[in-house]
């Protein structure tokens, strides 16, 4: 079964910073774009951060300079450091992977930037 995990979200002040991990079934990993969205309370579910196998990355405008994602190929996992966290960064953050046939998504976890 192809399974996606979530881990480190939490509450940090504004300013602060959180590093998510998501670990991914060593079938797919090898072959999936990774990428991490984000789900805010009354807001569509929004691209934060992709990276393909061969490690190229893109993030959306409103996290560049503060967000780094990153792949681990010899643990199956894709992380997401997020520094100089804002309120508006709160949501519900997904991981995600996508190859030719299949599309996973992962259970989800809360980051919640508030003082």
């Amino acid at each position: 079964q192809v399974q996606l995990v979530e881990s480190g979200g939490g509450l940090v002040q504004p300013g602060g910073s959180l590093r998510l991990s998501c670990a991914a079934s060593r079938s797919i990993f090898s072959t999936a774009a990774m990428a991490w969205y984000r789900q805010a309370p009354g807001k569509q579910r929004e691209l934060v951060a992709t990276i393909t196998t061969g490690g190229r990355t893109d993030y959306v405008d409103s996290v560049k300079g503060r967000f780094t994602i990153s792949r681990d190929n010899a643990k199956n996992s894709v992380n997401l450091q997020m520094n100089s966290l804002k309120p508006e960064d709160t949501a519900v953050y997904y991981c995600n992977a996508k190859t030719n046939i299949l599309v996973v998504w992962g259970q989800g976890t809360q980051v919640t930037v508030s003082s």
